[in-house]
């Protein structure tokens, strides 16, 4: 393999695949990163069992090849070199790679590059077999504006559980259909759902992504082609999903893809948890709450995050109090249809919330004090969040 590419595009690449790379694990080649020289192209790949990443970026060939290299060791050195031309170059016969970067060299052993998993493709995913019959469907397709998903992921998956000990809700429920897409996340004290109008989606298909995969995509679509669509495709068998992303010319990125396994278990039937309706709703900046609920956290941190909402005609007051640091209150203006009602929330969770609602003003719908309370942007994207209130003190 000879090939040539910028530092820029390669450090970039690096630094995507790079998140992929297991960090424990007993197969040596995990730890790696694939490099392979095909056409006008170098594709870079890691996987960790859990997600793989597939990145391409432009090269110039001279003689094809692959071979895997040690991730932390490449993406160093790489970020190291000034942003000029690299020249890669493998010894076959020794598995022996060769950078050259101005002034700079490097021999690094690799690994051959049989040894590390096939990781699937969307061209591969979706070419036809010669004995393919005649219902033969590649899985099951949808896409997205980029930006779109990138803020429906954003909106959703702060509210997924981390706990390793419940998989089912350390995932997001993904719902495709004709005309929409719903994703929904909750670790059992708060619930996002947020649905998007896609056209030409597939009919209706529900499977469970782990959070940390839409993590990725929405990361890596921060790169993408605004003007492309994202494309994602359930396999047949519904065990993986891959979302395809076309890289932006400034990041120097022309296609990136993810494959992720999905969680093979049943979802909480969270419907039944949001409130049908309200007694009290409260209307109120969004940016002048987010600020409030900041400086409360402050105090409320030695008390279990909590701080009381007291909510009443044209004011909601925010009150945190610490046996050990003392107390703050802040009050501010807000438009209240229905009854006076105080209620007590976790401020941090009320921040991850009010972080991801970008509508001027928010609404807080409530019923009693022991009941979840709603957020929804005000005339904004169909989005809400639900909130379980905590106990009084």
């Amino acid at each position: 393999m000879r090939v040539s590419v910028t530092q820029q595009s390669l450090a970039k690449a690096l630094s995507i695949t790079g998140r992929a790379v297991s960090s424990r694990t007993t197969m040596p080649v995990l730890g790696n990163i694939l490099v392979e020289a095909k056409g006008n192209q170098l594709r870079l790949a890691a996987t960790n069992r859990e997600i793989g990443i597939n990145c391409w970026i432009g090269a110039k060939v001279d003689d094809e090849g692959a071979i895997t290299i040690p991730a932390r060791l490449l993406s160093e050195f790489v970020n190291s070199l000034p942003p000029e031309r690299i020249d890669l170059e493998l010894d076959e016969r020794t598995q022996t790679f060769h950078l050259s970067c101005a002034r700079f060299e490097a021999n690094i052993k690799g690994i051959d590059w049989n040894e590390f998993p096939m990781l699937p493709t969307l061209a591969a995913l979706t070419a036809r077999p010669d004995d393919a019959t005649p219902d033969w469907a590649p899985g099951i397709q949808a896409a997205f504006c980029a930006s779109a998903l990138r803020k429906m992921i954003d909106q959703v998956t702060f509210a997924a559980s981390t706990d390793e000990n419940r998989p089912t809700l350390t995932g997001v429920e993904v719902t495709l259909q004709s005309d929409g897409v719903q994703m929904a996340a909750t670790d059992g004290y708060r619930l996002s759902v947020r649905t998007l109008a896609i056209e030409g989606g597939p009919e209706k298909t529900v499977v469970i992504v782990p959070a940390r995969s839409l993590g990725e995509v929405a990361r890596i679509s921060a790169d993408a082609d605004e003007s492309q669509p994202v494309q994602c495709l359930v396999t047949p068998n519904r065990n993986q999903a891959l979302f395809a992303i076309t890289g932006s010319e400034k990041a120097g990125i022309q296609r990136v893809e993810l494959v992720s396994e999905l969680i093979d278990a049943r979802f909480p039937d969270y419907r039944a948890t949001i409130p049908k309706t309200h007694t009290t709703r409260t209307i109120v900046d969004t940016a002048a709450l987010l600020k409030a609920v900041r400086v409360a956290l402050l105090f409320a941190r030695d008390n279990a995050n909590r701080v009381q909402l007291a909510i009443k005609t044209g004011s909601i007051t925010i009150d945190a109090t610490s046996a050990e640091s003392g107390d703050n209150v802040s009050e501010i203006a807000a438009a209240v249809e229905g009854p006076d009602i105080t209620i007590w929330f976790n401020a941090k969770y009320m921040m991850d919330v009010l972080s991801q609602i970008d509508t001027p003003q928010v609404a807080i719908e409530t019923t009693q004090p022991t009941r979840p309370g709603t957020l929804r942007p005000v005339d904004g994207v169909d989005f809400l969040h639900n909130l379980m209130p905590m106990a009084t003190l």
